[in-house]
């Protein structure tokens, strides 16, 4: 946002009150937190929403709110150092206290990469604390609240568990019914000694192999690589990503229209299928197709799943830190093409079926193993699902968010993604249909918006916003 139109009033420093006198001893992360696609990744998110009424001042309500939520979620102030979660003394989470002379209606909630929407969150930071925080008050009243999080400590539902916590506090109800749950290394952590299922080859993840031979579950989609070791999941690929011009861009999807296409994949597949199983394969295909990839090429998806309910013995209630796993799905770029769309969905869908306890178990296992030698995918479209991820429990006492849109586009090892998000409560788009944010390879954008029309609400915006 530019300086004129953003004046930062304040920065308050909030500590947990164990942090306040002396350190905290070291909290050991889970396997899933310790995944190198997490370990070293921030998320940057915004929330717009509605006014409050006039005698609430959000910028004295909410510093108290996060700082009563703060007592129940310690590691938030603290930093990822080996596998842990340090929180010293004198630790603080910084909430930044901001006003605009904009309108809330001047922000454009639907221009993934806008530097408008950038400036209300803060920006990532070496060696920052896990949390940070930064409430805008606009003009007419609304306030954008941008958050930054280390993603090794929670994915969008640990996220958005704390949250919902703070704006209990502020709506003068007390602390969640739920307690907080730490327990990580006890309840996700690497098997002793670790050790990886192994699976006669199927089509798990849509490649055919010989039924002889027995193979890891992962080692099918994920290799090993020097230059991922040296640099990172996201670092390795920057070259790469920097040749290819990625753009972000906004989609407005027809609910009705992703109805009657799921309730005919579900016939011809013979199976019922889900609007995220139907809308991820009608994209990744949609993308594939826009990007003139070789018929050849073997082009992979990735998803996270909910895992919580899935091992044994199941996640408590109030764990908070990630509780998905990834789960791909490979294909020769031609088969995708050539195959039936419901054949696609079908994929996904048994994809899901694979993951159970074991596979979770040997996931965690997989990362401790291989640690230090590059983990990767190679180049992936990744698929995330924020539509029901409890964003109106998150009502500071006038309301819930009005949008909830992502800032940051590395996720799942991929800086390609696509999200699926919801409209806000006061939109009256909402009854009708979801956004998709994804990243796009600038060459490919008119074909791929060709390609999304037959799912496109009428009013669908014809524009090209934001780049990489």
């Amino acid at each position: 946002m530019e300086p004129q139109r953003l004046r930062v009033l304040d920065t308050v420093g909030l500590p947990p009150p164990a942090a306040a006198e002396h350190a905290v001893a070291p909290l050991p992360l889970s396997g899933l937190d310790a995944d190198r696609n997490m370990l070293d990744v921030t998320f940057r998110t915004l929330r717009f929403f509605p006014p409050p009424p006039p005698s609430a001042d959000p910028l004295a309500v909410l510093p108290r709110a996060f700082a009563a939520a703060l007592g129940l979620f310690p590691a938030l102030a603290g930093r990822i150092r080996d596998g842990h979660v340090v929180v010293g003394a004198g630790a603080a989470v910084p909430l930044v206290l901001a006003a605009s002379e904009l309108s809330v209606a001047d922000v454009d909630t639907d221009a993934p990469g806008s530097p408008l929407l950038d400036g209300l969150a803060p920006g990532d930071v070496a060696d920052g604390p896990a949390l940070a925080l930064q409430a805008t008050r606009f003009a007419c009243g609304g306030v954008a609240l941008g958050m930054r999080v280390a993603h090794a400590l929670c994915d969008g539902a640990g996220a958005t568990r704390f949250l919902a916590a703070a704006a209990r506090f502020s709506r003068g109800q007390g602390p969640p019914d739920v307690a907080p749950v730490w327990e990580r290394r006890e309840l996700l952590g690497p098997r002793q000694p670790p050790r990886v299922a192994k699976v006669r080859p199927r089509s798990i993840f849509g490649l055919a192999s010989p039924l002889r031979v027995a193979t890891p579950v992962f080692d099918r989609v994920l290799a090993l690589n020097d230059d991922v070791a040296q640099c990172g999941p996201y670092g390795a690929a920057g070259e790469w990503h920097k040749q290819q011009k990625l753009t972000r861009e906004a989609f407005h999807v027809s609910e009705a229209r992703v109805e009657a296409l799921r309730a005919r994949l579900a016939d011809e597949a013979c199976l019922r299928l889900t609007t995220f199983e139907v809308a991820a394969a009608f994209i990744w295909r949609a993308k594939v197709k826009a990007n003139g990839t070789s018929s050849g090429e073997v082009v992979k998806m990735v998803y996270s799943m909910n895992i919580s309910k899935l091992v044994d013995p199941p996640l408590p209630d109030g764990y908070w830190g990630n509780v998905c796993v990834p789960v791909y799905v490979a294909l020769a770029s031609g088969d995708l093409i050539a195959q039936p769309l419901a054949a696609t969905a079908a994929l996904i869908k048994k994809s899901k079926q694979a993951v159970d306890d074991e596979y979770v178990r040997s996931y965690i296992d997989f990362q401790e193993l291989h640690r230090g030698e590059g983990i990767t995918a190679g180049a992936v479209s990744a698929f995330t699902d924020w539509r029901r991820l409890s964003h109106g429990e998150v009502d500071f006492g006038w309301g819930g968010p009005d949008a909830v849109l992502p800032l940051s586009w590395r996720i799942l090892g991929s800086t390609e993604p696509c999200f699926l998000l919801p409209y806000g409560a006061g939109d009256e788009r909402r009854r009708r249909g979801f956004k998709v944010f994804v990243a796009l390879r600038r060459a490919a954008v008119a074909a791929f918006r060709e390609e999304m029309q037959e799912l496109l609400l009428q009013q669908q915006q014809q524009s090209s916003v934001g780049k990489l």
